[in-house]
């Protein structure tokens, strides 16, 4: 008959006094306290390994920080363990290196990641936005917490600093960005599970307002206000181009040389760099190569159409163009945005076909085939379309200078 070990009992774990040699009181089924030469005592749960079958100790924690029932229940777990065949020293150490992996997984660790994956496909200059976004508006307030303790409420407190200054927009775009970052961190199997999946729906909607514009008959006091304005040149010809384009301002600032093709005419937008997410054909009209003939000798040796002045490997910001308009004096009459509006209002009442329109300006269409259709069959009518814009502008610069007259531009800046 197996000898039973007397359970040890509150009064006798405080009361034990430490030998000149340490020693251990016996709980049974495996469990003990050790107490030691200096008088700390600590938990020791005593079992065979279930493969190797050895015999060996793991430590439960040191009394009184463990309690007696403490080190009861912990015994309790490590023989559940061991009744799945589970070594209970290899599973502490994998959780710790799994808690350990968690808390140098922050949102920040893992933002930077998925930013280093995601910059792969889209321009260097939306990159460099995406990460200022963060650094401003997310890493501040959420980018310390490990990945596995970030949950929807905490990210709502970063969302609503930027919704609290009335910047719904950015908002969304931040919540979308954080919603990618969790997706990632499923994806690379950092965690389990995104619970910022449905967080851009707490957004509230912005009040729907339209930028402020130009009426068409004002197009020649722009250009005045061009020909006078004391802007940088590089400048000058992104706002020209942006007019001349008629595409968004941050699409405009952030062109690269490499979408352009001289010999078809044409500028080919990737899908990255786009609002809908679709590839746009921009038709050049002759101003607007020659508004690139212009730019060329400073920006051609770069990656970046309108090379930004402080550092000429990013582009131009995209606020730079609204920046001017203000400077100007168009402040609360125009913004770059209603260029685009400038250039619509005009087409529509000069009789051009509103879908021709609506393809130059890259609106999306509901209708996926039509919108396909559209894309296929419009190029050709927005080339006519595109150029007559361009005279159009050229001649509502009559008087003044416009940059898209090269020869007139270039006499300028070698005078």
């Amino acid at each position: 008959m197996a000898r039973q070990t007397t359970q040890l009992n509150a009064t006798q774990v405080s009361q034990a006094k430490p030998k000149d040699k340490e020693y251990n009181l016996a709980d049974g089924q495996g469990l003990m306290l050790r107490i030691k030469p200096t008088g700390s005592k600590l938990w020791l749960f005593n079992y065979t390994h279930p493969h190797t079958k050895k015999r060996q100790n793991i430590s439960l924690g040191s009394f009184p920080t463990i309690s007696l029932a403490d080190a009861r229940k912990r015994r309790q777990e490590n023989q559940a363990l061991l009744a799945n065949n589970l070594d209970p020293k290899s599973h502490r150490d994998e959780a710790l290196k799994m808690q350990q992996e968690a808390a140098n997984h922050t949102f920040e660790v893992v933002a930077l990641k998925w930013l280093a994956v995601h910059k792969t496909t889209i321009a260097e200059g939306t990159a460099h936005n995406i990460l200022k976004s963060l650094e401003k508006d997310v890493f501040p307030h959420i980018g310390k917490i490990p990945l596995d303790q970030i949950t929807a409420p905490k990210a709502i407190q970063a969302i609503k600093k930027i919704t609290e200054r009335n910047s719904l927009e950015i908002a969304r775009k931040v919540a979308s960005r954080l919603n990618n970052v969790m997706t990632f961190a499923v994806n690379a199997g950092i965690v389990h599970h995104n619970p910022l999946s449905g967080i851009k729906k707490l957004i509230p909607s912005a009040k729907v307002e339209n930028r402020p514009t130009l009426l068409p008959s004002e197009l020649p006091d722009l250009m005045k206000a061009l020909n006078f304005a004391s802007i940088k040149m590089v400048t000058r010809c992104l706002i020209e181009w942006q007019l001349h384009t008629m595409v968004r301002p941050g699409e405009a600032a952030e062109a690269e040389w490499s979408e352009i093709d001289l010999e078809r005419k044409l500028w080919v937008i990737p899908a990255s760099r786009m609002k809908m997410d679709r590839e746009h054909h921009v038709p050049l009209s002759e101003q607007a190569l020659a508004i690139l003939e212009l730019v060329r000798p400073i920006s051609g040796h770069r990656k970046f159409v309108f090379p930004s002045h402080n550092d000429p490997k990013l582009p131009a910001n995209r606020q730079t163009a609204n920046m001017a308009i203000k400077r100007m004096g168009f402040k609360g009459r125009l913004v770059a945005h209603g260029l685009r509006a400038l250039a619509s209002t005009s087409l529509n009442e000069q009789g051009f076909d509103r879908d021709v329109i609506e393809a130059a300006l890259a609106h999306g269409d509901k209708d996926n085939v039509r919108a396909a259709y559209n894309r296929a069959t419009y190029l050709e009518q927005r080339r006519v379309m595109m150029q007559w814009w361009s005279n159009h502008i050229e001649q509502a610069a009559m008087g003044n200078m416009s940059l898209a007259n090269a020869k007139q531009a270039l006499r300028l800046v070698n005078q």
